[in-house]
């Protein structure tokens, strides 16, 4: 790491944007085109939150995989006949694809059989994790209850100055907002409000637009790293073939308490907003930004 090493902490670390789309890509290329033949462990039914659980189990039988992809911090598997399989993480849950002789450990609670023998898992130490299986509609509502994908064309200065504009919410507390930019989370935000140089505390409405401008490069920068490097791997975070992501190696602020700003040299430090841990740089993210 060039900067020495990231802070452990006893605080809620769930998959962002980057860790949702490097398990998209890496679960993809091993089960796009197979077909779900069975259930073969579902034993923390509360994971399902839809359909009632006897009919995710009659109705997930049989479906195609036809695409992997993500939308804010959930993984979505298209499926065929209209149905969607939406998962989310949350803090400790991964998905791999096991052989049919691989052992699975007590923390695997949703494994369904694929048509080549092989097993599309879901392992969740927390059970926290949460799956969704939704036709259009239901796909359409979760769809709406986020806001812009930060990577997409639609993501401009223009559209992120207007959804900052007149606003007095803490400027991390709006970024971590789901339903108005969909998919950062505590790491990349904290990355791209250094990488700008603002303080998280500024009011959203209160910056200029160089500053805007200067917020937007950051956040698409900081996601792109993140992707680049496979997800930022802290405590469970593995990608679709059980790898650890590395982009803790390259944060600039995130957990790095105390230790030296690669900017100026000042002292990170860590405050709560939102209340969520906030790492920054007290010269370089002053409360007004210095001209």
């Amino acid at each position: 790491m060039k900067n020495g090493s990231v802070t452990r902490r006893h605080e809620r670390i769930m998959p962002e944007l980057p860790e949702v789309e490097t398990v998209a890509r890496t679960i993809a290329p091993q089960i796009v085109g197979r077909s779900f033949t069975r259930i073969e462990i579902l034993d923390w039914e509360r994971m399902v939150e839809t359909p009632p659980i006897e009919d995710f189990r009659h109705l997930i039988v049989g479906r195609r995989v036809e695409a992997v992809g993500r939308r804010a911090k959930w993984l979505i598997i298209t499926l065929d006949a209209g149905w969607s399989l939406a998962i989310h993480l949350r803090m400790s849950g991964t998905l791999f694809v096991a052989q049919s002789n691989e052992a699975l450990d007590k923390h695997t609670h949703l494994v369904l059989g694929l048509d080549d023998g092989r097993r599309f898992c879901f392992r969740d130490i927390r059970k926290f994790g949460r799956v969704r299986l939704v036709d259009q509609t239901g796909l359409q509502q979760l769809d709406l209850q986020h806001g812009l994908e930060p990577l997409s064309e639609s993501f401009t200065p223009q559209a992120l100055a207007e959804l900052l504009a007149g606003r007095s919410t803490k400027i991390k507390a709006l970024l971590l907002d789901q339903s108005r930019i969909a998919g950062l989370g505590n790491i990349y935000t904290d990355e791209a409000l250094w990488r700008s140089r603002i303080n998280p505390t500024r009011a959203a409405g209160s910056l200029s637009k160089s500053e805007i401008e200067a917020l937007h490069e950051a956040i698409c920068y900081v996601l792109r790293l993140g992707i680049h490097y496979g997800g930022s791997t802290l405590r469970d975070f593995r990608n679709g073939f059980g790898e650890r992501g590395q982009t803790q190696e390259h944060f600039t602020v995130y957990g790095r308490k105390n230790q030296p700003c690669e900017r100026c040299g000042s002292l990170i430090e860590r405050i709560i907003v939102a209340q969520r841990s906030t790492h920054f740089c007290p010269e370089c993210q002053p409360k007004i930004n210095q001209t």
